[in-house]
C-alpha cells in the first residue's frame, strides 16, 4: 500500500507539473498560437484518472498505516490534498474546458478562460506536490 500510495500520487503529480512549467511560455501567447499549444493535450483526460486513484491509494494507506498516528495523519493529509486538486480542477480548471469545448472554440472571454485554466493548474502542481510529500513521509516512516 505504501508503494502504492506514493507511485500513484507521484505519477498524479506528473500532468500538473507539465502545465506549470509551460505556464510562463503560454500564458502570454497570442489567441491563435495558444489554441494551438492547447491541441497538444488532447487525450490527456486519461492522466486525469490517476487522481481518483491517488485519493483511494492514500485513504488505503492511511488505513493500512493506522497503528502509526502520524503516518496516518500524513496520509489523511495526502489524501485531502488530492480531493482539493479534484475540487480546484471542477471550480475552475473544466469550466474553461467546456466553455472553449476543450480549447477547440475560441470565445470572446478567452484570455479569462486561459489564466483560470493556467492557474488553476499552477496551484494543482503545488497542491500535488504537497501530497506526495505527505504520502512519502507517511509511507518512509
Amino acid at each position: 500500500m505504501r508503494f502504492l500510495a506514493i507511485i500513484i500520487t507521484g505519477m498524479a503529480l506528473a500532468a500538473p507539473a507539465a502545465h506549470a512549467f509551460a505556464l510562463l511560455n503560454k500564458i502570454g501567447m497570442a489567441k491563435a498560437d495558444y489554441f494551438v499549444a492547447q491541441q497538444a493535450y488532447a487525450g490527456w483526460w486519461i492522466v486525469g484518472l490517476l487522481l481518483p486513484l491517488a485519493l483511494l491509494a492514500n485513504i488505503g494507506n492511511a488505513v493500512a498505516l493506522r497503528a502509526d498516528g502520524t503516518a496516518m495523519m500524513l496520509s489523511i493529509a495526502a489524501a485531502a490534498l488530492i480531493a482539493l486538486n479534484l475540487v480546484i480542477f471542477m471550480a475552475f480548471t473544466q469550466p474553461a474546458n467546456a466553455a472553449t469545448e476543450n480549447w477547440t472554440v475560441q470565445p470572446e472571454s478567452w484570455e479569462n478562460l486561459r489564466a483560470r485554466w493556467e492557474y488553476s493548474h499552477a496551484v494543482n502542481a503545488a497542491v500535488t506536490l504537497l501530497a506526495f510529500c505527505c504520502a512519502t513521509l507517511a509511507s518512509i516512516r
